[in-house]
């Protein structure tokens, strides 16, 4: 196969993978735009809006490295899906951990303050038919906090999910804009090497093409 033929094969390839190219990346452009459209739609149903800055506790400014964000959305009515994990991680998250603590269980969740309702009614039917009416009393009594406790947190990280649910989607979206510009920037290279070729063909073309005789 001549060089001009090799040329042109080669650079009608590359033509048609920068097509290709170009026709993910507007998928992908156009999923990055469903993502972002979809989670804008739905936080904003929420009608969530961070709490003033002067109406923050200091706690709630400073419970980890990233509470920081608090302040910096302050105010703003929840749109976008940092601002959900934002408020998803050091806003609900606080408080629940801060529940916990208060009502005497720190650091348990939903799902562990199962079986320690399922010991302490024990413990309250073992007190009850022992007559021990004291000890009744005081394990219903933690019984009680412990119940309302799981109540709050089933709340709490219900409502934490989905947030960080619509956090996770849109970084899908995100990572699909990305993608795009790739898609894009490997179809312009592409063309290029196309064109290069076809040019590089066509200058084969006239080097070979005989010269007309002098009459």
């Amino acid at each position: 196969m001549s060089r001009k033929a090799l040329d042109i094969v080669f650079s009608a390839g590359a033509a048609v993978l920068a097509v290709a190219m170009l026709i993910l990346g507007i998928v992908l452009l156009d999923q990055q735009q469903f993502a972002d459209d979809y989670v804008t739609e739905e936080l904003t149903a929420q009608k969530i809006t961070f709490a003033a800055e002067d109406k923050l506790t200091e706690e709630e400014k400073t419970w980890k490295p990233g509470s920081t964000c608090l302040v910096e959305n302050a105010g703003k009515l929840m749109e976008k899906g940092k601002q959900a994990e934002c408020y998803a991680k050091y806003y609900i998250g606080m408080h629940l951990d801060r529940s916990a603590t208060a009502a005497g269980f720190p650091g348990e969740t939903y799902a562990t303050l199962g079986p320690i309702t399922s010991e302490l009614q024990a413990e309250v039917d073992a007190a009850k038919q022992k007559g021990d009416t004291a000890a009744a009393a005081e394990s219903q009594k933690e019984l009680d906090s412990a119940k309302a406790l799981r109540s709050t947190l089933q709340t709490g990280e219900t409502l934490r999910g989905l947030l960080l649910t619509s956090y996770g989607f849109s970084v899908f979206g995100d990572k699909a804009g990305i993608a795009a510009e790739v898609c894009f920037a490997i179809a312009a290279v592409l063309l290029l090497v196309a064109a290069a070729g076809f040019i590089h063909a066509f200058l084969e073309y006239r080097k070979k093409e005989p010269k007309a005789e002098p009459a």
